[in-house]
């Protein structure tokens, strides 16, 4: 099986902490990252090297998700490359058509799935690695916290005064 360390991952998206915060949790699993700020940019970047997987924004200037991926499945050596769309525009006008045409695979190629913003990182780590076929520890680790969340959420909901005490420890796991 495939380790993180040998597959890099191209994170498109324009604004700069979402980038950053998808970069962080790929690279903390291990993954090699590289960034672009818009679809012109990372048409620059498929240049430089052929990434594995592409994180894909819809709504970006210059160029948007939708107008890269048209330009990308142009180039067979980047046609195959697969891709996951991280937007915040799914449900309103600047991005539902866009995703839809994706959906329907109009571009020439489908994403596994669209993410909403904001990102849950076990979800969007998890979704990565499955599709690379690349195990990762962060997303076994990840799927531990929103166990003992799961738990706490139970608690609180079932909760009496003297169960404070519990619901902490469980809290404190979580930290």
């Amino acid at each position: 099986m495939a380790k993180p360390e040998d597959k890099t991952i191209l994170v498109v998206d324009d604004e700069e902490d979402v980038r950053d915060y998808l970069s962080t949790v790929l690279e903390d699993a291990g993954f090699n990252v590289v960034t672009a700020e818009d679809g012109s940019q990372a048409l620059e970047r498929l240049e430089e090297k052929v990434p594995d997987f592409i994180s894909l924004d819809l709504v970006m200037p210059n160029k948007s998700g939708m107008r890269f991926l048209r330009e990308m499945r142009r180039n067979q050596q980047w046609a195959h490359i697969p891709f996951v769309v991280v937007t915040a525009h799914a449900d309103d006008d600047l991005g539902r058509g866009d995703l839809q045409d994706i959906m329907a695979e109009k571009t020439g190629s489908r994403p596994n799935v669209c993410l909403e913003k904001p990102v849950k990182p076990e979800r969007y780590l998890g979704l990565i690695c499955e599709r690379l076929g690349v195990e990762c520890e962060a997303v076994a680790e990840g799927t531990h916290v929103e166990s003992l969340r799961n738990e706490l959420i139970d608690k609180v909901k079932s909760a009496k005064v003297g169960q404070l005490e519990e619901m902490l420890r469980v809290y404190n796991k979580l930290r």
